[in-house]
């Protein structure tokens, strides 16, 4: 039997034509985005480009303005909202446990919400916490405390999961942890929507990524086809002592340079060959007598394509 292809899977989490405004402020306007069962789909953007308010839409936490938005290919309000929430696991970008209970009897509180699911200690193994199991939520470092929220979210087996910023303050170990948990849950088939600010983690987890900003997609495809449309695969950084001096349109005709972008403190150069390019901009800047004080190279990223499209860091 031929397995099934990417392209032919249903969509999981469905929206078309999404707004939500706040007073004057949309913070979704006119989003079409298609999430396929079983993959891992990135949201990308920074604070305040509306992936939150999407990600709530499709949780049925918040009422879009208009728009479609189906989740495994039901809608909100259709008087089987009760059944959908079986379906789906919710880790927020924020969430307040009580400080006095225990690893054990807050999954085993969680876990009775639902009316199916894995028992508590399949769950507490499951994101290996077996040591911490009688701890006080309040003795949890941060990576634990991120670990059992994402166990909060797999108390019912869900076929989808929302993780929103899931790995934001957390040192590289407890982030790789959290990355494992994820990617043993697609192994298992779920789907996976998730927001970060984290190029690496989307690049290792995210099958497809969408670009958000102002409310809009503006870029979608995988890591790869992103960082591919930059049409080069190095970016070089530098900056000079007197920024004056540099001849921006000479360096943009330099051999395999592909685009100049102008930073806070020098330039950006998108190139396909540092070893050619690297050599023609230290000659041109030693024509220009204007002298080098920074320069730095590396892969092409989906920062940089991010900062590309929209002329702003993921942070900003």
């Amino acid at each position: 039997m031929q397995p099934i292809s990417p392209d032919a899977r249903p969509a999981a989490l469905v929206c078309r034509n999404l707004v939500k405004h706040y007073g004057a402020v949309r913070a979704v306007d006119g989003l079409d985005l298609e999430v396929r069962a079983g993959e891992c789909f990135g949201l990308l953007g920074p604070n305040g480009a509306g992936k939150t308010t999407t990600i709530e839409i499709l949780e049925g936490l918040t009422k879009p303005n208009s728009g479609e938005v189906l989740v495994l290919g039901e809608r909100w309000g259709a008087g089987r909202d009760r059944a959908l929430r079986e379906r789906i696991g919710i880790q927020l970008q924020e969430t307040r446990f009580y400080d006095k209970y225990s690893v054990a009897e807050t999954i085993t509180l969680f876990r009775s919400f639902y009316r199916r699911g894995p028992s508590t200690d399949a769950v507490i193994g499951r994101v290996q916490l077996e040591e911490k199991r009688n701890a006080w939520v309040v003795k949890l470092s941060g990576g634990q405390k991120q670990r059992l929220s994402v166990a909060c979210a797999l108390v019912n087996d869900p076929e989808v999961l929302f993780l929103d910023e899931p790995t934001t303050g957390l040192d590289p170990q407890s982030r790789r942890q959290l990355w494992e948990l994820v990617s043993e849950f697609r192994a298992a088939g779920g789907t996976v929507l998730l927001t970060t600010h984290y190029m690496d983690e989307a690049e290792r987890l995210c099958d497809r990524v969408a670009v958000v900003d102002h409310g809009q997609v503006i870029a979608l495809g995988t890591p790869a086809e992103l960082i591919a449309s930059l049409g080069a695969e190095h970016i070089v950084e530098f900056a000079v002592a007197a920024a004056a001096s540099v001849r921006v349109d000479a360096i943009a005709q330099l051999p395999g340079v592909r685009h100049v972008r102008p930073e806070t403190d020098g330039w950006a150069l998108h190139v396909e060959a540092p070893h050619e390019s690297i050599p023609a901009l230290l000659a041109e800047l030693e024509r220009s007598h204007a002298e080098l004080t920074r320069l730095t190279t590396h892969h092409a990223t989906l920062e940089d394509v991010f900062v590309h499209l929209t002329g702003r860091t993921l942070r900003d």
